[in-house]
C-alpha cells in the first residue's frame, strides 16, 4: 500500500500533519481520509465486479450460440424428423389401402419394444445393485 513511500516519508508527512494540522484535529483528518481511502477501495472492487460480470455474461453469450449451433446441426434430431416422416407414410399408406391397425398390432409392436434387450453395462460389483429403468411389478391384492 506505501510503496510509494518509504518509512522515512511516511514519518516526516505526520509530522508535518501534527505541526500543521494540529493534535486536536488530526483523529478527524485520519478517520476522513480512512474513510476516503475506503470508499477508494470499494469503487475499485464494483469496478472489477463489474468488469468480470461483462466478461461473464459475454462467455455465457459465447455458449448459448454454441448450444444453438449445435442444436441446428444435431444428426438425432434429423433421425427424428425421418423417423415421424416414415411413420406418416405408412399411416397414409395404411389408410390408402384400407388397412386396419388393430389394438393387437399395437399392443404387439409395444410389447416388443418393452422387450428389447437393453445393455445396461458390466455386472455390478458386490454390493452394488443394477440400475434400471423398468417399473416393478404391482403386487397382487389380498383379500380377506
Amino acid at each position: 500500500m506505501f510503496d510509494l513511500f518509504s518509512w522515512s516519508h511516511i514519518l516526516i508527512l505526520l509530522t508535518v500533519a501534527l505541526v500543521v494540522v494540529g493534535p486536536k484535529d488530526l483523529p478527524r483528518m485520519m478517520h476522513m481520509a480512512g474513510r476516503w481511502a475506503g470508499k477508494a477501495r470499494n469503487m475499485a472492487s464494483e469496478f472489477r465486479r463489474s468488469f468480470d460480470e461483462m466478461a461473464r455474461q459475454t462467455e455465457l453469450d459465447e455458449l448459448r450460440k454454441e448450444i444453438e449451433a449445435l442444436k441446428k446441426n444435431n444428426p438425432v434430431s434429423d433421425l427424428n424428423q425421418e423417423m415421424e416422416d416414415l411413420n406418416r407414410t405408412v399411416d397414409s399408406a395404411m389408410a390408402v389401402n384400407d388397412v386396419p391397425v388393430t389394438q393387437s398390432d399395437e399392443a404387439a409392436a409395444e410389447s416388443a419394444t418393452e422387450n428389447a434387450e437393453v445393455d445396461i453395462g458390466p455386472e455390478p460389483r458386490s454390493g452394488e445393485f443394477a440400475v434400471t429403468e423398468s417399473v416393478p411389478p404391482a403386487e397382487p391384492v389380498k383379500t380377506p
